[in-house]
């Protein structure tokens, strides 16, 4: 999980064996590449990589740092050291330090934050150094994430779909059909089952849209919408169709229309609206998979709720992702030694633990084949159904995007959805005003 308002895992999370032995380090691994690399040789042969992880919650930190142990006691002559990122500041930190010419060897980072640094030429290519099992194991899908230009810079590891958190009961007694990834909900269904939930001063559904963009953006894909496209010639171009409206138009209309969704939640992050879920004013909230761990340790006790799949639309239950990555730099004069260090890290056992540490899931196919993942408590075996509707945000790939969603379409959403603004005022923000920002990187 990414959101820094979210709890931290329980102690019960189950652990995972780690794997007993790592793959040896080629030779050319070991040579000496440049004046930093040299800074970062000791006088044995011993060198030292820089890995960099925002990761936050407990029991994720806790299964990296014994990751990193294991391999220091393996790998004596290649020694990793942990050094602790934030989300919250991830991005300025990696350009501070690319900038300084001190930027981490190895990056943990998510895949809609490399566009910048990829094209910068700040991450490596990873496309030649990847091992063959690794490349085998994660499907192509997920490899667009962190791919730009036809190149790997960004190995994608854990990722998280977004999915409707209900209160069993209210759904059960409003005696609507609950819906699962085999037949889910179509978006005219749930904007139905919400107007039937909303009672007596309860809201069928919450939606908490203070970053209202990803959640737009990537719940568009189940109906076509993509917006961001890029012409023949390459440069980026933003369209608002039909297909585009779809996800808008509803989450608009429950606000505004039919009443069915909470207004005062619109400008809420995902957290603040568990105390009201909890308290039954809202039936439904749309959340990233990983609040579970949230609601599993804050719920009071007889707390009766599940995980559904969110609706599908003409292209079935498919969601745009933005999966957490691991990267190399560009100036890391050890790039074998630190490809074989991310390669242990996500050997399928490791990638298990990992994925539990975060309430997430993994994008390697054994490992999302665990057990582990696929038990009903939870919700887990709802979210590895959708694992293979995630697909790469079309977004994310764009330089540019990161300006266009903070200064055009986050204001231009919030304004739609609390109905300050009209659908064709959107429109005029989100192509005309929002193109003008995207042509600045395009000269």
């Amino acid at each position: 999980m990414r959101d820094g308002d979210a709890a931290r895992p329980p102690a019960g999370v189950p652990r995972r064996p780690l794997l007993a032995a790592a793959t040896a380090l080629p030779a050319a691994a070991l040579l000496p590449g440049c004046s930093a690399g040299r800074r970062r040789r000791s006088a044995d042969g011993r060198i030292t990589l820089r890995f960099q992880s925002p990761a936050w919650q407990r029991d994720s930190v806790r299964a990296i740092r014994h990751l990193v142990a294991e391999w220091n006691e393996r790998h004596p002559k290649v020694q990793v050291r942990y050094v602790q990122g934030s989300w919250a500041t991830v991005h300025d930190q990696l350009l501070t330090s690319f900038e300084g010419g001190e930027g981490p060897d190895i990056i943990h980072d998510a895949a809609d934050d490399l566009a910048d640094f990829a094209h910068g030429g700040d991450l490596a290519d990873l496309t030649p150094l990847l091992p063959p099992r690794l490349r085998q194991d994660i499907p192509e899908r997920s490899w667009r994430t962190g791919t730009f230009n036809g190149r790997i810079h960004g190995i994608p590891f854990l990722q998280e779909p977004r999915v409707l958190m209900a209160h069993r009961g209210l759904l059960r007694g409003s005696g609507v059909r609950l819906p699962t990834p085999e037949h889910p909900w179509t978006w005219e269904e749930f904007r139905e089952v919400a107007r039937r939930l909303a009672r007596g001063g309860r809201h069928g559904i919450a939606w908490p849209l203070k970053e209202p963009v990803s959640a737009t953006l990537d719940l568009a894909l189940s109906t076509g919408g993509q917006v961001f496209h890029r012409r023949p010639d390459g440069r980026a171009e933003v369209r608002f169709d039909a297909v585009d409206q779809v996800v808008p138009r509803t989450i608009h209309d429950q606000v505004n229309v039919d009443r069915s969704a909470s207004r005062t939640t619109l400008g809420m992050g995902g957290s603040d609206t568990l105390p009201g879920f909890f308290a039954g004013r809202y039936a439904m909230v749309p959340l990233g998979f990983s609040y579970r761990h949230q609601i599993a340790r804050q719920a009071p006790r007889g707390f009766d709720w599940t995980v559904l799949p969110a609706p599908g639309g003409t292209k079935g239950l498919d969601q745009g992702v933005s999966p957490q990555t691991l990267s190399i730099a560009e100036g890391c004069p050890y790039k074998e030694a630190a490809m074989a260090f991310i390669d242990f890290l996500l050997r399928p056992p490791n990638m298990v633990r990992l994925a539990l540490g975060d309430w997430m899931l993994p994008t390697g196919r054994k490992a999302l084949a665990d057990p582990a993942l696929r038990v009903t408590r939870h919700g887990w075996a709802t979210g590895t159904a959708l694992a293979g509707s995630l697909r790469a945000a079309p977004a994310q790939s764009f330089r540019g995007y990161p300006e266009w969603k903070d200064k055009i379409a986050t204001p231009g959403l919030q304004e739609y959805y609390s109905g300050a603004i009209g659908l064709d005022a959107l429109r005029e923000r989100l192509v005309e005003d929002g193109g003008l920002v995207l042509a600045r990187y395009q000269r």
